[in-house]
């Protein structure tokens, strides 16, 4: 299995590119690894009067690589421009679109990928006042649709003045290096997904009948309407935590 490690920043020396080399370093034989720098290629988009080789090129890696980690800065809250610059000129290769606009996973479909981002501010700031939630969204929503799985995140906070790579967060990346390394080439995700949603279901079926006992107790259609609000709220929220708040953030 071949992890290739992609570096989307300004400084190959920095925080973000030691994340990136803490991973890659993790990774054990049989598998390899290969890095680049996506500052060292000619990003735009490909037309046949006017091919792209170094997308060529990178495009070969992507598909001979089994896992990607993506390193990229935080930058005025968003990921770098070469990384938002090279999911754009990929695009045709990422996924495919039907004729209604729709976009389908294309060939890198059950992939894996890793994001490794950081931020100038505090743990506790990036905490309650996420800077890097928008930098992972944006990976995920690009790779997601693209079919391909996550295997984790990490952010490094606190880079300014001294961008530093904390002795803790060295122990959260080689976590990452061994989920990598316990990763299989084919990994079909249907029937964890399948078995999230019972236990959700279940869990959200027990709180609802459990708060339904505070309630006045009338007919049926009271019963079944304070169940389907109870239900819908909570459902809504434990949706919105897991698809939207549950980002590193420290």
């Amino acid at each position: 299995m071949q992890v290739l490690g992609i570096f989307a920043g300004t400084d190959p020396s920095g925080v973000t590119a030691q994340m990136l080399q803490t991973v890659l370093a993790g990774v054990k034989a049989p598998h390899t690894t290969v890095t680049v720098n996506l500052n060292e290629y000619n990003l735009h988009l490909a037309a046949p009067r006017h091919p792209n080789r170094d997308l060529g090129q990178l495009t070969q890696l992507l598909i001979q690589s089994d896992v990607w980690v993506i390193a990229t800065p935080t930058y005025w809250g968003h990921e770098s421009g070469l990384l938002t610059q090279f999911f754009d000129a990929l695009r045709a290769h990422l996924v495919r679109v039907d004729q209604a606009g729709g976009m389908h996973p294309g060939r890198f479909k059950n992939k894996h990928y890793v994001t490794l981002t950081n931020c100038y501010q505090g743990k506790w700031t990036n905490l309650f006042s996420p800077v890097t939630d928008a930098t992972f969204q944006s990976v995920d929503q690009v790779l997601g649709t693209a079919g391909l799985i996550k295997l984790g995140e990490a952010v490094q906070t606190g880079t300014w003045p001294t961008p530093t790579l904390a002795p803790e967060k060295v122990a959260t990346l080689q976590k990452l290096s061994q989920k990598i390394n316990r990763s299989q080439r084919k990994d079909d995700q249907t029937m964890k997904r399948y078995l999230q949603l019972f236990v959700v279901v279940a869990l959200m079926t027990l709180i609802t009948m459990g708060l339904q006992q505070l309630l006045p107790h009338g007919g049926f259609w009271w019963t079944y309407g304070s169940f389907v609000i109870i239900f819908f709220a909570l459902l809504a929220t434990i949706l919105h935590i897991m698809t939207v708040k549950l980002h590193a953030r420290k």
